[in-house]
């Protein structure tokens, strides 16, 4: 007579360790904080560079246009306030975070050195040469030496002395080149990850939007360098008397009147 067989174990389910749960489309927070890390390097931060660099190219006109500009910028109401909540909290928050995202992340351009690793390196190496640049750059011309809020004449004078430094001066350039190339593979992303470009296709016609657009900022923001170094308003007293900028004034005949007056 045949005894029966004892039946057979269920298979243990393997062990799982304890950690983070992984993380889906819309759950956690750190969805919204990477929307926002995002969105803030469009607006305000992408905002603000273009102004910016707007603003240097007018040194091309001279110390005192360009004095005119800063003086401009600095009268606008609520400045201070506007500095700190869409400028300086902003790039400090876009950058602290975008570290966190680079050492939480992994690329893989050793062993597979496509471009999109190749280009996610990129845009990791520029955003820390941004951060630290903006960092020393906004120390050395915001909050030392001479105060060019009270002293707009003083900003030419300030910026020529720091590039008569030769490092200084590349630092400035490879800054430039980091920080243009940053923002626009920054804005191919954000169309990418917000849905505004669909498809291969779409993306692929973007990126050479974005090329021209990094091609074209890198041109104004070294100009706005050489003016500086070019020899065309070689040893420019400590302070000049700001004229009205094209910026500041789209109606140059009607500010003079005012100014006259």
């Amino acid at each position: 007579m045949a005894t029966a067989q004892p039946s057979a174990a269920p298979p243990a389910s393997p062990k799982v360790r304890r950690g983070v749960a992984p993380l889906r489309a819309a759950e956690g927070n750190t969805f919204v904080l990477r929307k926002l890390h995002s969105l803030l390097g469009i607006v305000p931060i992408g905002a603000f560079l273009l102004e910016h660099l707007l603003s240097n190219f007018e040194a091309l006109k001279g110390p005192a246009a360009y004095g005119a500009q800063v003086k401009f910028l600095n009268s606008l109401p609520m400045v201070r306030v506007l500095e700190w909540v869409f400028i300086f909290l902003p790039i400090l928050y876009h950058g602290l975070y975008g570290v966190r995202i680079w050492l939480r992340g992994k690329s893989n351009i050793v062993y597979y050195p496509w471009a999109g690793n190749w280009l996610y390196m990129a845009q990791r190496y520029t955003g820390l040469i941004a951060i630290l640049y903006i960092g020393q750059h906004v120390y050395r011309q915001r909050f030392s030496g001479i105060s060019l809020p009270e002293n707009p004449g003083a900003a030419f004078h300030k910026v020529q002395m720091e590039l008569q430094n030769p490092w200084m001066l590349a630092v400035y350039a490879i800054a430039m080149i980091a920080i243009c190339w940053h923002f626009s593979y920054g804005v191919w992303l954000f169309a990418a990850k917000w849905g505004i470009t669909p498809g291969a296709t779409a993306r692929k016609r973007f990126g050479y939007v974005c090329a021209a657009l990094g091609v074209v900022l890198v041109v104004v923001g070294l100009a706005s360098i050489w003016a500086f170094v070019g020899g065309k308003y070689p040893n420019v007293p400590e302070n000049v008397a700001p004229v009205v900028s094209s910026l500041s004034c789209p109606v140059p005949p009607v500010c003079a009147g005012i100014v006259q007056a």
